[in-house]
């Protein structure tokens, strides 16, 4: 017999060789209809695949980002299996899920792929998935696979096999296709019952600009059909919200070839919402005890191999600046932390002064593959709302409880009240990818978990996505089209302090090492703004609106009372301008209308006679004629 232990702690019994299958089937059979994969011992494993020792156990539905990855994964299977069939003698690269789908990097030889064959092979994929063909996992030595690809004559396979060592090999077949795959997939094509291959790029063979272009297929799938046409909707209402096209009409950023690509320049209007934003959070900060701090925007390179983002961030930063110094090297700083560890360093620290909270808005540099670039959501530039709270371990749980209060805090400001907490922990199987002790590792997800267990929101664990240096929380918020965004986080480091060698001096006169806790619930000044434009479709909050009210004379005649009304709301921290442009008053409202201005204050004989405006909302309409006033106070309960 073989424990199983389930996500809320319950173990169950179950003969060797059972799978996760079985385990849904003991809960329900509903359950078990709906299970996609497996996360057991935090790898996701096929639903079928049977299990030989004990493990704990998370079974994965549609609803689940795991169980959404297996299902696309087996449609890149799918779309591959379909080409094969419709090209015959076409070479497969790789096929993974991301976000939204699947993609598969193809070579087709001398035939071209072009949009019209996408209808082709998605009739093919559901012709194949209507056949419930089951996928089969099957464990291959290193030789067997690579004769079975020589057969095929399949460069890109054998390239693959040469890092891949006996005993690591699988192959999963379904119908008549097999592919050198780690899994996992459904149980069988059955349930991808809704298809839409989106479109085709070029994509260099493993992103090497020097290999063979070859054809990107990217492509998504559902289990029902209703939830593509849902998916198909929002995704043109994305591209009325996309926040390249709103931040150029509305002018609240730019970029510049120039000044180079990745690197967002802002604006006035874009200007003015980030300091607004930049202020909100300072205040709140304040009210919590936070120091601000500011760090240069360089960094000697020994700061970062100290820190370790040097060895972790080194191939993802500008190159190293030289200086006429000998063997002196700067780095533009790929993270605020180590500075913030010296300015914990620069004198004698005593438990009095703890908890340290010290915060800074520091512009960051990674450098980003030009073909990753997107807007102002993946940049080589970029702002952190970063915080470093230096405490006890006695102080760590209640600091990490105030941060989630903020974080809170700042989101409902925001308007975003649909997000799950996402508990991102280390991936047990590769230890190679993070730095410092099992031990402090194991105290540091410790105090999150227990933590979490104290607040009021949905939660999920990740494995495998914690930062190199500690675990963290990260918010999942969803946005009014229904996408899920990763905003803010917060991180318990007991890592940097040892590697700085950071110290305070207990009640005890023995000297001992602070916690770290890292936060930041913006994210990235840039990245949170691209979420906010298409969260709102650019009508931002009122509070936030860089021009709240315009002003709109129908005559020339009437541009001085309206100065003297701007100069009146002006004293009450309203802001806006007169459109006195010689235009009809028709023409006036669509342009301002279209630039979301939220308040039209319409100014004709009558409003001037009673020293009143005539309001109309964006998109609402007409709401009357208001005295000055009156409209004060009505603006105040807009905010």
């Amino acid at each position: 017999m073989i424990n199983v232990t389930l996500p809320d702690g319950t173990v169950k019994q179950f003969d060797k060789g059972a799978t996760a299958m079985d385990v849904a089937m003991s809960i329900s059979e509903g359950l078990a209809r709906n299970v996609l994969s497996a996360n057991i011992n935090g790898e996701t494993w096929d639903a079928n695949r049977p299990i030989n020792e004990d493990v704990t156990i998370t079974l994965n539905t549609w609803r689940d980002k795991d169980g959404k990855a297996t299902f696309w994964h087996s449609s890149a299977h799918l779309l591959a299996e379909a080409l094969e069939a419709i090209m015959p003698g076409t070479k497969f690269g790789i096929g993974p899920a991301i976000d939204n789908g699947f993609y598969y990097d193809v070579d087709t030889g001398d035939k071209t792929l072009t949009p019209d064959d996408l209808t082709k092979i998605e009739a093919k994929m559901l012709e194949l998935a209507r056949e419930k063909n089951q996928f089969v996992r099957k464990e291959v030595s290193k030789a067997e696979a690579i004769a079975f690809f020589e057969e095929k004559n399949d460069e890109y396979k054998l390239e693959l096999l040469e890092d891949l060592e006996d005993g690591t090999i699988t192959f999963y077949t379904q119908g008549n296709f097999t592919d050198l795959c780690r899994g996992p997939h459904l149980a069988d094509t059955s349930n991808i019952k809704a298809i839409k291959l989106m479109s085709l790029a070029g994509a260099y063979w493993r992103g090497d600009e020097t290999r063979k272009q070859m054809t990107r297929i990217y492509g998504i799938t559902f289990p029902k059909q209703k939830e593509l046409k849902e998916y198909l909707v929002m995704l043109e209402e994305a591209k009325k919200r996309d926040h390249r096209k709103l931040g150029k009409e509305l002018e609240l950023f730019m970029f510049s070839e120039k000044v180079g690509s990745g690197l967002p320049i802002w604006l006035p209007k874009g200007t003015q919402i980030r300091e607004r934003l930049q202020n909100f959070l300072k205040a709140e900060q304040e009210k919590r005890g936070y120091k601000m701090v500011a760090t240069p925007h360089i960094g000697h390179k020994n700061l970062y191999i100290t820190s370790g983002h040097y060895a972790k961030y080194g191939e993802d930063s500008f190159q190293p600046i030289q200086t006429p110094r000998e063997d002196e090297e700067f780095l533009l700083k790929p993270m605020n932390c180590p500075h913030h560890c010296e300015i914990f360093a620069n004198r004698p620290r005593s438990y009095k002064e703890l908890p340290l909270r010290i915060a800074e808005f520091g512009t960051v540099y990674r450098y980003e593959q030009s073909g990753e670039l997107h807007g102002l959501s993946r940049v080589r530039g970029f702002t952190q709302d970063d915080a470093h709270i230096f405490c006890t371990t006695d102080q760590l749980k209640d600091e990490f409880l105030n941060v989630l209060d903020l974080t809170k805090t700042v989101l409902a400001k925001m308007g975003f009240d649909d997000y799950t907490a996402q508990i991102s922990l280390r991936d047990p199987n590769n230890p190679d990818k993070y730095i410092g002790s099992a031990e402090n590792w194991d105290a540091a997800e410790a105090a999150i978990i227990d933590a979490t267990k104290e607040v009021d929101f949905k939660t999920i664990t990740a494995y495998g996505e914690a930062a190199f240096y500690g675990p963290k929380l990260d918010f999942m918020i969803k946005d009014a089209l229904g996408r899920s965004w990763q905003l803010g986080t917060i991180q318990v480091d007991y890592n940097l302090p040892e590697r700085f060698e950071l110290e305070y001096t207990g009640s005890d006169n023995a000297g001992h090492r602070p916690v770290m806790i890292h936060r930041a619930p913006f994210g990235s000044m840039e990245r949170f703004m691209s979420i906010l434009i298409e969260h709102t479709a650019g009508k931002f909050p009122l509070w936030l609106t860089p021009e709240q009210f315009v002003l709109i004379p129908v005559s020339d005649r009437f541009n001085d009372y309206c100065r003297d009304v701007e100069a009146q709301l002006a004293l009450h921290d309203i802001r806006g301008f007169i459109d006195d442009r010689s235009e009809t008053i028709g023409k006036k409202i669509r342009d301002n209308e279209l630039k979301k201005i939220p308040l039209l204050l319409i100014v004709g004989e009558k409003e001037v006679a009673a020293n009143s405006v005539a309001l109309r909302i964006q998109g609402e309409g007409d709401k009357g004629v208001y005295d000055i006033p009156n409209f004060v106070e009505f603006f105040k309960t807009l905010m």
